[in-house]
């Protein structure tokens, strides 16, 4: 379909011509990468809004991109709240199974890897040691990933505004889960600007960082994707993507002091963490929760009815 390559090409072009700062610069040191990884986020809404209002230009433009009708408020409000759940919960259940693999240098008990740079962090800002117990901050962690939840939403819309908003449903005439598989792998491809820099995985050479965040977005944007097929709007998914990046940070948490984490291998973005969201996923599929239950309509004159 003509609009969806327009969109792919919006969406790809502008992530690489954002990025190409840190490529002709300092890289992931760049000081400037933190404000480029937010406006990286925002393109595959730029794109999905390009062609929604000067490509396809449909009736209800709200509708083809996912943000309007909420559904009713009991059923809406459950998903948002799954959404914060599943993906923390995915997120933890991976560190866990990459300790009993011998793939995960874990230190469920002591926090050392967080003490230790929690302390360095004091130190270099000149600050006191902490007044209270590393347990405390610990703990304090899972009430930021809340909030954090709600501080991502709008980042996060930036990209499920394009893939999961208007993009999913596009693909739906190809089936449900070929939809879901494809906008997978467009979604791993997309972060290659970031991810050939060593970006989450800095341990692999970049095309196995390529093909391992590949691998992780299929998982993670089927739960995503659930979330958007079943609540019939992005906000489902744009929270569960706030609360996946809020919740990331869990892996330097419980990492023992002075050892290697090699993210191929562990964590939700390495092999081990893939176990749990396979499993969620061949649940959904095989109790039918991927069936849509509203989605924005075709607007093509050459789309066809989506089948399973």
């Amino acid at each position: 379909m003509r609009s969806v390559a327009v969109f792919l090409a919006l969406a790809f072009g502008l992530s690489w011509l954002v990025a190409l700062p840190l490529w002709l610069g300092d890289g992931l040191t760049s000081p400037f990468f933190g404000l480029i990884a937010l406006l990286m986020m925002a393109t595959p809404a730029v794109a999905a809004l390009v062609v929604v209002f000067f490509v396809e230009k449909p009736a209800r433009r709200a509708h083809a991109l996912g943000l309007w009708p909420l559904g009713r408020p009991g059923r809406f409000l459950g998903y948002l709240a799954l959404a914060i759940v599943v993906p923390v919960a995915l997120i933890l259940a991976a560190l866990p199974i990459g300790a009993l693999l011998g793939l995960y240098p874990a230190d469920f008990l002591g926090f050392s890897g967080f003490q230790a740079v929690t302390d360095a962090q004091l130190e270099a800002a000149g600050a006191p040691a902490l007044p209270f117990p590393i347990g405390v901050l610990v703990a304090l962690q899972f009430v930021n990933v809340l909030i954090g939840a709600f501080l991502n939403l709008i980042p996060a819309l930036g990209e499920e505004l394009g893939w999961r908003g208007w993009l999913l449903p596009k693909l739906l005439p190809l089936g449900v889960l070929p939809a879901i598989l494809l906008s997978g792998v467009i979604w791993g491809l997309w972060h290659a600007p970031l991810v050939l820099l060593g970006y989450n995985y800095p341990l692999a050479p970049g095309w196995l960082g390529v093909v391992m965040m590949c691998g992780m977005c299929i998982l993670i944007g089927a739960v995503f994707s659930w979330l958007r097929l079943r609540s019939g709007s992005v906000w489902a998914p744009a929270l569960a993507h706030g609360a996946f990046n809020a919740a990331a940070g869990f892996s330097i948490v419980f990492v023992a002091a002075g050892e290697v984490l090699d993210t191929t291998q562990a964590t939700v973005l390495g092999w081990s963490g893939w176990i749990v969201p396979l499993v969620l996923v061949v649940v959904l599929a095989l109790t039918g929760q991927f069936a849509p239950r509203e989605v924005a309509p075709a607007q093509e004159s050459d789309a066809v009815e989506p089948r399973a």
